[in-house]
């Protein structure tokens, strides 16, 4: 009885890759556009902001590649680099956990884009590789 079922769980695996994938773009992208333009969480930051803005962009174009399934691999593994960058420059300075530095969700993005470089997008992308 548990093969089966576990075998009706793999049948979804690759759909359910590609709606992960869709999720964590998303999520990503409205991080940048909340960096960059204020929205849907403002305010905006300035451009002189320097890094945190430039973030920001980054987490647009990425969050729109890996979204739409368009490059999702070098794409995914820019914005993971780019979070850990922000996670060690940003909050592990101020203590080694996530949860006691405010590093959880740049720390669950960095994995998560992660795990999409060596999954690809799964079969629901504009580009399948």
């Amino acid at each position: 009885m548990s093969d089966s079922f576990t075998d009706r769980l793999d049948a979804f695996a690759p759909v359910v890759l590609s709606v992960f994938r869709i999720i964590v773009g998303l999520g990503f992208l409205v991080h940048g556009t909340s960096k960059i333009f204020g929205y849907p969480a403002g305010p905006a930051l300035d451009m002189s902001a320097g890094s945190p803005w430039w973030a920001g962009v980054i987490e647009v174009v990425v969050g729109a590649l890996v979204a739409l399934g368009l490059f999702t691999r070098p794409a995914a593994f820019l914005g993971s680099g780019t979070m850990a960058v922000a996670y060690f420059t940003a909050h592990a300075p101020d203590g080694f956990w996530p949860i006691l530095n405010n590093g959880e969700l740049a720390a669950l993005y960095c994995f998560a884009l992660f795990l999409l470089v060596f999954t690809g997008p799964g079969p629901i992308a504009l580009l399948r590789r």
